[in-house]
């Protein structure tokens, strides 16, 4: 008789009596463009080669999309980077608060618990059947021993990712790699939570360095991308390492594998020779492209469109989206329910237009320290005496990527003007959803999709990893390995900045001349590229510095017109809780009641 089960058999047997196969024509190329069924055996599917191509693509769709991922909320709606206008909903009400156990955030605190344990099921049963499976009449034996060894590889790839996610959320889980038997013994051995050095190191880094090879190389994808457009090819596996020495390497971790500095500085280094410097990975950027252009078109345009786009290294290929797929995070006064809504606290971590910091003084989560207050007894960093910085109109004469990043007020948006002055077009008097910091969201946004009426279309792929982040996991790991490299450091940052305009030598910027200098600015640079890409949570945890980025009140703006003149005045949009606890999820509760496994630190 089937009595209660565990963790394993609950979230990863999914549908035991069917395998469950859900279309992606749409998210993928032509690899996927194929209509499979919903109601094929575990027997069926593994009896045919195109069906277990089916079931495999399938994995695909276990790639959480970041945009609203949290009940319409973003993950940096959970940072100081941002707030979002639904005072009822997502993060707003549940992160944003210290309640982890809430209904608006299920679908990030605890679904997604399930999303990758039903995923790793699907790779364990991949690599358990695929031999079996004949081969497909029309290939050759060649071709059939090729797409097994990448399908083979792109599964331990995924378990491997699937792994790490579940990781920066919960810290080690059972290692599960094997299917299981749902009338066997499920618990027995999967009681014990894994130490991080056999989670991450032993486990999932070594599975990322042995499915390497056997995935698609560049030259594959690119030779057929009406159907490999969006496949997981094995750049991906070594910039995913790289992420993870990193992470490995920084304050939180340290110690708890053989992972060093100097590791995450080689394995960086390795992506860029055999990658960037080869010119198979680059900075996106047009000659005659504005600076905001270039920055925003890293991040839109599609990764293989005709090989248009040599940045992107690791994405979601979404096909194109309308209205809907933006409205959620438009002005209201374009119509939209105002969304991801950037704080002032992102505002205040951008350079000046010519290179240089506006503000005296950086703390260790890459922000400028507030330690002076306007006249209204809000915080404000103090400004540098002598830079062209006005706190009254905080957005002028800043980094491009501020104005390709965030919609502030006066800035021309479709067939518009942003206008967030009380009662106004974007902050009319009445409307829930109103900005609650003063900006709206740009990045990500394409405004052609904004076009007739509203009836256009557009890309809008979410990226997992693109070259920026190797350049600057880079230079942070170097950074590190030694007091002298900070020069080093800086120089690898450099074409980055460049690439909007920002020219400026960092190497001989005066107040970046030492080791910690550099690390607080390659910390706000980090930040400020990465803006709204699903960094800020995880880096400032990887930091040890979460409680002093995620607990510090969300600043915003009230734009006000004053004896004719238009100024900005500070504002306390949200305070915000952050406790230790917090830095790893609870364990579902449920999981914890079936299984007795040791929940995280402070969430028994």
């Amino acid at each position: 008789m089937k009595i209660n089960r565990t963790l394993i058999y609950t979230l990863l047997a999914a549908t035991l009596s069917g395998t469950s196969l859900t279309s992606c024509e749409e998210m993928f190329g032509d690899f996927l463009d194929k209509q499979p069924s919903n109601e094929l055996t575990e027997e069926e599917t593994f009896s045919l080669w195109t069906n277990m191509e089916e079931f495999h693509y399938d994995t695909y769709n276990f790639l959480r999309h970041g945009i609203g991922r949290i009940n319409n909320s973003w993950m940096d709606s959970a940072t100081d980077l941002g707030e979002t206008s639904y005072s009822n909903a997502g993060t707003r009400v549940s992160f944003n608060i210290g309640n982890y156990y809430s209904a608006e955030a299920a679908n990030e605190l605890t679904d997604v618990w399930e999303n990758y344990y039903r995923a790793i099921r699907k790779c364990n049963m991949l690599l358990e059947k695929i031999d079996e499976v004949p081969q497909a009449e029309e290939d050759t034996y060649d071709v059939y021993l090729r797409d097994k060894a990448v399908y083979k590889a792109e599964a331990r790839f995924f378990r491997a990712y699937f792994y790490w996610e579940l990781f920066l959320r919960y810290g080690p889980v059972p290692l599960v790699t094997k299917v299981l038997d749902p009338d066997g013994d499920l618990i027995s051995d999967y009681k014990e939570r894994p130490t991080t050095k056999a989670y991450v190191q032993e486990f999932i880094l070594k599975e990322l360095a042995e499915c390497e090879s056997d995935l698609l190389t560049v030259e594959e994808v690119q030779a057929e991308l009406d159907k490999l457009s969006g496949r997981v090819w094995h750049p991906a596996a070594r910039a995913l390492a790289c992420r993870i020495k990193l992470y490995m390497a920084s304050p939180r971790f340290a110690g708890q594998t053989d992972i060093t500095w100097q590791d995450a500085a080689d394995a960086a280094k390795s992506f860029i020779t055999d990658f960037g410097d080869t010119g198979k990975f680059k900075l996106w950027q047009e000659d005659n492209a504005t600076a905001e252009a270039n920055y925003a078109n890293a991040i839109l345009k599609p990764a293989t469109d005709n090989g248009k786009n040599p940045e992107i290294i690791f994405w979601r290929n979404d096909g194109t989206f309308g209205w809907s797929a933006v409205e959620n995070d438009t002005p209201v006064g374009e119509g939209g329910k105002g969304g991801m809504c950037p704080s002032q606290n992102l505002v205040d971590m951008y350079d000046l237009a010519d290179g240089t910091s506006p503000f005296t003084e950086y703390d260790d989560t890459g922000a400028p320290v507030y330690n002076s207050t306007t006249s209204n007894g809000v915080p404000a960093p103090t400004v540098k005496s002598g830079v062209r910085y006005n706190d009254a109109n905080p957005c002028y004469n800043r980094d491009p990527r501020l104005a390709a990043s965030i919609l502030y007020h006066g800035v021309d948006w479709n067939d518009g003007t942003i206008n967030v002055i009380k009662g106004q077009r974007d902050n009319p008097i009445g409307n829930a959803n109103v900005t609650p910091t003063g900006y709206y969201l740009r990045k990500y946004m394409p405004e052609e999709i904004l076009a007739n009426n509203h009836g256009g279309t557009a890309f809008r792929n979410w990226i997992f990893i693109r070259y920026a982040e190797i350049l600057l996991d880079y230079a942070e790991a170097i950074n590190e390995v030694s007091p002298n490299n900070y020069k080093e450091a800086l120089a690898v940052i450099q074409p980055i900045r460049d690439r909007v305009g920002m020219t400026l030598q960092l190497e001989n910027r005066a107040d970046l001349q030492s080791q910690d200098a550099a690390r607080k600015f390659i910390r706000r640079e980090r930040t400020i590229e990465l803006a709204f890409e699903d960094h800020r949570a995880w880096d400032v945890r990887r930091w040890g510095v979460a409680k002093e980025a995620l607990a510090r009140d969300i600043y915003g703006v009230d734009v006000v017109r004053e004896n004719g003149q238009t100024k900005y005045v500070r504002k306390i949009a949200q305070p915000r809780v952050f406790e230790d606890k917090m830095y790893l999820y609870p364990i579902p509760e449920g999981e914890v009641w079936k299984t007795n496994i040791e929940n995280n630190p402070g969430w028994n």
